[in-house]
């Protein structure tokens, strides 16, 4: 088994791949910053619903219940971008925090006080580290 560089990249293809074959429900190895991710995800309406799991193995697991338009089956996330990589890491301040599709998408960002979304730094005054871009 391989070593994982970019868990949070993994993490982001596990839903574009499970999306793109129209699972209802995916299953990925959790972490901290990937719960919260996933809480984020809840919130903003971008997924059903999830589930921690944490007798599976010795850092639990995530289901996430994927969501659909009812009638055409269109996936709720149209993209999921990774912007900071290992290599390249990307970080703004509070003054130049990026508009994800002016207003509608969502950036997330792991800041002093914690993973939140675009907006929420805004209204904190806050910046971190961009990890990713979803719309």
């Amino acid at each position: 088994m391989s070593k994982i560089t970019d868990p949070i990249a993994d993490y982001l293809t596990r839903l574009r791949n499970a999306q793109k074959a129209k699972h209802r429900v995916v299953d990925i190895p959790a972490s901290n910053i990937k719960k919260e991710i996933t809480k984020i995800l809840k919130d903003k309406g971008y997924i059903l619903n999830y589930k921690f799991e944490d007798e599976i193995n010795y850092q639990g697991n995530i289901k996430i219940a994927l969501k659909y338009h009812p009638e055409t089956r269109v996936p709720a996330i149209k993209a999921l971008k990774r912007v900071s990589k290992p290599g390249l890491r990307r970080y703004c301040d509070s003054e130049n925090i990026p508009r994800v599709l002016n207003g509608l998408g969502i950036a997330v960002l792991s800041t002093s006080k914690g993973i939140i979304t675009d907006k929420e730094a805004r209204e904190l005054g806050v910046g971190g580290e961009v990890l990713c871009y979803v719309y």
